[in-house]
């Protein structure tokens, strides 16, 4: 193939953005049993976001978790501590202090708030785990933490463990103040 103008086109030296989102596409179709449509469900990229899209969770509840996350993602780095799932290698040596780590100190307000939202949130979903309903299952507060930080699948889960899911997350929508 040549260019307009005559000069021979160069091999393609790696995949497109269609061809890397197609592949996406169909392992979502593959894995999870779910239409080409269904499978641009930008929820299904998450264990909270599957759980979501199977119905097992409100809107809300996903709303609630997803800023969860946020907010212990945010205070991890205010903490000094590398991200729970490092996007690449590079970023994981980033965050190791190997290379090119910013060495800029925080503002000590900025900390503070953040430090304070996430154990205001922790302190939430242990209340939870004193008034779950289900008494049977696992806690409220590491179920939720299981899924929304650690990215632990919840398909298997058993009907305790999921109202026990929810409760947790219900109570993260009643601390950030969430109304659909």
């Amino acid at each position: 193939r040549r260019h307009p103008c005559g000069k021979l086109v160069p091999a393609s030296v790696g995949e497109t953005q269609r061809e890397v989102v197609a592949t996406v596409l169909e392992a979502r179709q593959r894995h999870y049993g779910v239409t080409e449509r269904q499978a641009k469900d930008d929820r299904l990229g998450t264990a909270l976001g599957r759980v979501a899209f199977a119905g097992k969770i409100t809107a809300d509840q996903y709303a609630a978790g997803e800023m969860y996350g946020e907010i212990m993602a945010r205070n991890r780095a205010v903490m000094g501590l590398p991200p729970i799932h490092p996007h690449s290698a590079s970023g994981l040596l980033l965050d190791e202090g190997i290379f090119g780590r910013s060495t800029a100190e925080l503002d000590p307000d900025y900390v503070a708030k953040i430090r304070k939202r996430a154990a205001a949130a922790i302190l939430m979903l242990r209340v939870a785990d004193s008034d779950a309903t289900a008494k049977t299952g696992r806690r409220p507060s590491v179920l939720v933490h299981a899924v929304v930080c650690y990215e632990v699948d919840a398909a298997a889960w058993g009907s305790a463990d999921l109202r026990n899911l929810e409760h947790g997350l219900e109570t993260l929508v009643t601390l950030f103040g969430i109304s659909g």
